[in-house]
């Protein structure tokens, strides 16, 4: 009787533990309203799995405890259980992973307004990248990266010139505007999260991975590294801004092009030095 009560006092705390627990979602500030949704129907469907279990385990505990004089009945198969288990489970696992490939799919189809954005990784430390008036990102090369040229463009790639450079500092984005993060790392697995977003993917060294969303409010986001990158993991932290439209115009202007950060250097390298 002990071992029962102590398996359903397991189901009535998970329970309650759900239901007041202070670790939950961030309010969401994108598009994927979708992803939550997707983790509360698996959520459910493990979470009333998991209870059906436990109490069903109780109830064997208690219902077929030892008595004296009892033997046990001894069946190896039922194949009417093995075919109705079969069927339960096959369908509570398409229940789960339907609507996950329905989100992936509109994860990974990008709409064609969608502003691009390079988010560029190293330990440990976020840097940016935005088009131009052109409207289009440069070449970039990690092979090309110096501690002139940190994020690697191709200083022979016209469309780069322009290339607005944001090197370790907040990143701000319009809100409403869809956009698209391209994602690279210049040394090893990061992964760009923002819990607000929803939206995270790995950074793999060697390729670029994206993903897509759409700020729906204003304010200021964490960003996160959701991959293991090394001793200083914890300390790789970044702010994304979400502005208003002319928040947004006004910051823009603000910032340096690569052609821009290219130039000063060259000058300044040039300058005489003063004799002593």
């Amino acid at each position: 009787m002990a071992v029962a009560l102590l398996l359903v006092a397991v189901v009535v705390g998970s329970v309650v533990f759900h239901l007041v627990s202070p670790w939950w979602w961030t309010p969401i500030a994108s598009n994927w309203s979708y992803i939550d949704h997707t983790i509360t129907a698996t959520f459910w469907i493990t979470g009333v799995v998991f209870a059906a279990v436990v109490l069903f385990m109780a109830y064997c505990v208690w219902r077929f405890r030892h008595k004296e004089g009892n033997t046990a009945h001894y069946e190896p198969e039922n194949k009417r259980l093995e075919s109705w288990l079969t069927v339960a489970t096959g369908i509570g696992v398409a229940a789960m992973l339907a609507p996950g490939l329905f989100v992936w799919h509109q994860f990974v189809t990008v709409p064609n307004d969608a502003t691009e954005v390079e988010v560029v990784a190293q330990q440990w430390q976020w840097s940016f990248r935005l088009p131009g008036q052109d409207g289009k990102l440069g070449l970039a090369d990690t092979r090309e990266v110096t501690p002139e040229n940190p994020l690697g463009l191709k200083a022979d790639d016209p469309n780069g010139q322009d290339d607005v450079i944001v090197e370790a500092a907040d990143l701000h984005l319009p809100i409403d505007k869809p956009v698209k993060m391209l994602l690279r790392s210049i040394d090893v697995l990061h992964d760009f999260y923002v819990p607000e977003f929803r939206a995270k993917m790995d950074m793999v060294p060697g390729s670029v991975t994206y993903f897509w969303f759409t700020p729906t409010r204003t304010g200021s986001f964490e960003v996160l590294c959701a991959e293991l990158c090394g001793q200083g993991h914890a300390f790789m932290r970044g702010i994304v801004m979400v502005d208003t439209d002319e928040d947004y115009a006004a910051w823009l202007g603000e910032q340096q092009t690569f052609a821009q950060l290219t130039g000063t250097q060259q000058t300044s390298a040039a300058e005489p030095t003063a004799p002593e």
